[in-house]
C-alpha cells in the first residue's frame, strides 16, 4: 500500500478541497460551449472582479510556470529586462521559462531583505546601466507570499509601485500563495493589489486547494492586449475550459480561498511554536504565511528522513522547509514537530 500519510514538502502533495471538487461535479453536466465560452468561465470572471472590486481582465492558464511566463512577456519586448528577486521562482524554478516566452527578456537579480525585494535594491539595478548595449528594464516582479514565507505589506508594495512609476517599470506580483498573504495581513485583495499599485497578478488556485489552474488578473487592461493569443500559442487554452474556472467558482463564492489559506497559516504557526524551545533549532525566517523555514542539524535532517518525514532543503545547509496546506491535519504537524525535538536531542 502507498504512504498516503500527510507531508509538508510541498502544498502541492494535498488534494482537491471539497468545494473545488463539487463545483467540477456541477460543470460536469451536459454541454457547454468550449475554449472558454462557457458560462462557468464567465462566473469565474465576475467572481474575481467582485472580490478584487474592480473590472480587470480575467485569464485562465494550467499551471504557475505558464501563468507567470506569459504575463511577464506581455509586458515587455524581447530586449527588455525583467527585476526579480535573488530567490524568485521565475528565477530558480522555471526551467527558462519566463525568457523562452518572452523571446529572451533578461532576468535582473536584486538582493533582498527577508526574501523581498526594496525600493532601493529595484533602483540600484534599474539605474545601473542606461545605455544600450544593456537590456532595457521594463518590469518588477515580486511574489507574494515570498519564496521564504514573508509577506509583503501594502505599504511595501505601494512603495515599490511608487519606485516602478518613477522609472517607467510595470509591476507584476506572482501569487502562486496570494491566498495565504491575504490571510495573514487581513487586508483585501484589492489593497494588496490595484489599490497599491499592482498592473498584473497571478493569483494561484493549484497550493490553495484546486487541481490544477492559475488566474491571470490584468489590473492594467491596455496590457492585456492580444494575451489570449499568446495563452493559446503556449497551449494554455484548454478546449474544455469549465473545468479550469468552475473550480474558482467553487472556491471563491463562499471564500473558501481564504479559510484555506487562514488554516495552513495557523497549521506553520503552531509548527513553530512547537519547537520554538528546542536547543539548536532556529527560525531561518518569519512565518507569515504557510511556510516553516527551520535551521536544524545535518544528523537531525538524516533523522528525520528516516522516519520518512519528506522536506526540502535547498536554502543552504540545516535549513529545511516544512510546508502547510489547506488540509494539514493539526496532529500530524505534532507529530512532525515531537520527531524534530527527538532528531536534535538524538
Amino acid at each position: 500500500m502507498p504512504d498516503l500519510s500527510q507531508q509538508f514538502a510541498s502544498d502541492n502533495y494535498s488534494g482537491i478541497c471539497p468545494e473545488a471538487w463539487q463545483a467540477m461535479a456541477e460543470a460536469n453536466q451536459g454541454h457547454q460551449r468550449a475554449y472558454g465560452d462557457d458560462e462557468w468561465t464567465a462566473r469565474a470572471a465576475d467572481h474575481f472582479r467582485q472580490l478584487f472590486n474592480t473590472d480587470c481582465e480575467v485569464f485562465f492558464a494550467f499551471n504557475g510556470t505558464a501563468a507567470n511566463s506569459l504575463a511577464l512577456a506581455s509586458l515587455g519586448q524581447s530586449y527588455h529586462s525583467v527585476i526579480c528577486s535573488e530567490t524568485a521562482h521565475v528565477e530558480t524554478d522555471e526551467c527558462g521559462a519566463p525568457e523562452f516566452f518572452s523571446n529572451g527578456s533578461k532576468l535582473l537579480l536584486a538582493k533582498t531583505e527577508n526574501g523581498k525585494l526594496t525600493p532601493q535594491a529595484i533602483r540600484e539595478i534599474a539605474l545601473k546601466r542606461q545605455d544600450i548595449h544593456y537590456p532595457k528594464p521594463r518590469v518588477v516582479t515580486i511574489t507574494q507570499a515570498t519564496e521564504v514565507g514573508t509577506v509583503y505589506t501594502p505599504a511595501e508594495v505601494r512603495a515599490i509601485s511608487a519606485v516602478c512609476k518613477e522609472l517607467g517599470l510595470r509591476l507584476h506580483m506572482d501569487g502562486a500563495r496570494f491566498s495565504n498573504a491575504c490571510a495573514f495581513l487581513g487586508c483585501t485583495p484589492a489593497e494588496l493589489t490595484w489599490q497599491a499599485g499592482v498592473d498584473v497578478l497571478c493569483f494561484g488556485g493549484t497550493k490553495n486547494g484546486m487541481a490544477v489552474g492559475e488566474a491571470i488578473l490584468f489590473f492594467n487592461k491596455d496590457l492585456a492586449e492580444d494575451f489570449d493569443y499568446r495563452c493559446k500559442q503556449a497551449g494554455q487554452l484548454a478546449s474544455k475550459m469549465r473545468y479550469l474556472s468552475a473550480p474558482w467558482v467553487g472556491i471563491l463564492q463562499g471564500d473558501a480561498w481564504l479559510r484555506y489559506a487562514q488554516h495552513a497559516n495557523r497549521c506553520a504557526r503552531l509548527l513553530a511554536e512547537l519547537v520554538a524551545d528546542v536547543p539548536g533549532v532556529s527560525l531561518m525566517f518569519p512565518v507569515e504565511a504557510n511556510g516553516v523555514f527551520l535551521q536544524l542539524s545535518e544528523p537531525a535532517l538524516e533523522i528525520l528522513r528516516s522516519k520518512d518525514w519528506r522536506f526540502y532543503t535547498f536554502i543552504g545547509a540545516g535549513g529545511a522547509r516544512f510546508m502547510c496546506s489547506w488540509d494539514t491535519d493539526e496532529q500530524r504537524v505534532r507529530q512532525l514537530a515531537a520527531d524534530i525535538r527527538l532528531a536534535m536531542n538524538a
